[in-house]
């Protein structure tokens, strides 16, 4: 059966996305508490507003059909009422305002931080999909869930408000003025009529305008990281012109989103003016002929405006909404996300061999890669080869345990990576990505981020990779502080510190991911005789690289083609 999430996707592609998505129940617990809060207070809204219509028509009742009742003592109760009722209405209302804020935020954050669990958990996102949602994630993730704030303080409240307040003023209108709760009754479906329409036209604007931000905040950020390259080559002015064509963009489908909301707003409020206006009319007219008394004529009117407020609220509220429905939306699609369960077998790497067998991992590009096999045993350097695209960092994230393979498996020693316990593997594995991490902080506690490194083979890691020049240059050495992605080393100074970490560990299993890119061809040399005396150790190392002096130390050479997905 299918998942959740892919109901959701499903409903979606055929424009009914729900106004409200029970999953936000499920997975903030600020969510539920401020559902109860929006609930208790709006029946204490109701209970207020029904009390002061009473009253309100009592008084004027009296005023008008008894002359002996116009004076404050025979009217103090009716005025305490009102007053009392206009005061709780007001204290309720500012009191839900200053907690909705409040709830809004912390259910944000609670949605922000299972979001990410699970776009960083490898068992619920692979690293392919990952890199595929970067740019939506991270708009909606930051820009987008800060509109979840108007979804939660104004149109969330006004949904509650109407299921809750609508109901129950109708009743005290048909028991006081059956024909003018008829009149309601029959009207009232065409505001949510008009806003269903409305809905419709503003979905696909509402869909641009986000398509607009993250395609803006990606190039952005891009441009950000390649502004120093930008600067030296003389470049630095170019991309402007494309900054100025995405703010171009981003207006538009903004100022089309508003001018939707302002027509809309007007019709609604019109829409529920007319209704209102009937029902006064047919007051009137009863009132006139005779046919009922002040008292139920005054209630029903006092009330009228009232059973249509929550949805006017609703349709005021409803744009400004949009982005946070189509956010929170999204973000529960991510944390709905269903997972392998990880496996709980421990193993010892040390003196077992990686057996590939048959490997296969679709993507959205096709197959990268398909068909592969190899034995990776220890003491040997594997070289994995083959064309930009093929699928090489893929194998070594399924060796990982990272994806999981459409076709084939990985062993080692004869069990399935994805039965291993991934704490206890990792912990056996130094892998080098592409892009190693580095975090704000100084330069020693970046080498040991992953774990405090042996002195001795940390200092011999560094000679072997030039790491020592690269300290020996650095301001305060190892206690030199780096900024965000490694800002304050070059390329090749990151790749060498990344270098040593892995070198340095005591690892049974090397996954190296082009090692020697960004270095000169001597330090290559060496980073090459490094990575030979750690196999040499008895260390079981995996090399994708497309040099030739890679290829001249291997042992075994795997080569990884792409293969073209089946088109259906």
């Amino acid at each position: 059966m299918p998942d959740e999430a892919s109901l959701q996707k499903v409903e979606r592609s055929r424009g009914r996305t729900p106004p409200f998505d029970p999953r936000l129940l499920q997975y903030s617990q600020s969510a539920r508490r401020y559902g109860v809060a929006v609930a208790a207070f709006s029946v204490g809204t109701v209970i207020a507003v029904i009390a002061g219509a009473v009253a309100l028509a009592g008084l004027l009742g009296e005023l008008v059909t008894d002359p002996s009742a116009r004076t404050f003592g025979a009217q103090a109760v009716h005025l305490a009422v009102i007053a009392a009722a206009f005061a709780a209405r007001a204290g309720m209302s500012y009191l839900q305002e200053r907690y909705a804020h409040r709830a809004a935020l912390a259910t944000i954050a609670e949605l922000r931080v299972r979001a990410l669990d699970a776009l960083t958990d490898p068992t619920r996102t692979s690293p392919h999909r990952l890199a595929a949602e970067r740019d939506r994630s991270s708009t909606i993730l930051l820009r987008g869930l800060d509109a979840l704030v108007d979804y939660l303080a104004d149109y969330l409240p006004a949904l509650m408000s109407t299921a809750i307040i609508t109901p129950l003023v109708i009743v005290v209108i048909a028991w006081a003025d059956w024909p003018s709760a008829v009149i309601i009754v029959i009207t009232i479906p065409l505001i949510p009529l008009f806003m269903v329409l409305i809905g419709l036209l503003t979905r696909d604007r509402t869909e641009r305008k986000l398509d607009a931000m993250s395609k803006q905040s990606s190039q952005l950020l891009d441009l950000l990281t390649g502004l120093p390259t930008l600067r030296a080559i003389g470049r630095a002015v170019g991309p402007t012109r494309r900054v100025d064509e995405l703010g171009r963009e981003f207006g538009r489908t903004t100022m089309s989103s508003l001018r939707i909301a302002f027509l809309s707003g007007a019709a609604l409020e019109m829409l529920a003016t007319l209704s209102v206006a009937l029902v006064a009319v047919g007051i009137g007219l009863r009132l006139v002929f005779g046919d009922m008394s002040l008292y139920a004529g005054v209630l029903a009117l006092v009330l009228a405006p009232e059973a249509y407020a929550p949805l006017r609220r609703i349709g005021s509220a409803f744009h400004t909404a949009q982005d946070g429905i189509h956010a929170a939306r999204d973000v529960l699609d991510v944390c709905a996300r269903t997972g392998r369960t990880a496996g709980a077998r421990t193993l010892d790497v040390a003196g077992q061999s990686v057996d590939v067998d048959g490997i296969g991992i679709r993507t959205r590009d096709g197959w990268t890669p398909r068909g592969v096999s190899a034995q990776c045993v220890p003491g040997r350097v594997t070289v994995v080869a083959g064309p930009n695209g093929s699928g090489k960092s893929t194998l070594l994230s399924a060796i990982l345990g990272l994806e999981t393979p459409d076709e084939g498996a990985v062993r080692i020693g004869g069990v399935d990576v994805r039965e291993l316990a991934p704490d206890d593997f990792h912990a056996q594995v130094a892998w080098l990505p592409q892009h190693p991490v580095i975090v704000p902080g100084t330069v020693d506690e970046n080498l040991s981020v992953f774990g405090r490194l042996d002195t001795d083979a940390a200092r011999r890691a560094g000679a072997a990779v030039g790491f020592d020049d690269v300290l020996a240059d650095l301001p305060d050495g190892a206690a030199t502080m780096l900024g965000s992605d490694g800002s304050g080393l070059s390329a090749g100074q990151r790749q060498r510190l990344a270098l040593v970490r892995v070198l340095a560990s005591d690892a049974s299993l090397l996954l190296l991911d082009e090692p020697t890119a960004h270095l000169d061809d001597d330090t290559s040399d060496r980073v090459l005789d490094a990575i030979v005396a750690r196999a040499a150790a008895g260390a079981i190392v995996v090399l994708v690289s497309h040099r030739l002096a890679a290829l001249a130390i291997a042992d075994a050479v795997v080569t990884v083609v792409p293969e073209a997905a089946d088109v259906r």
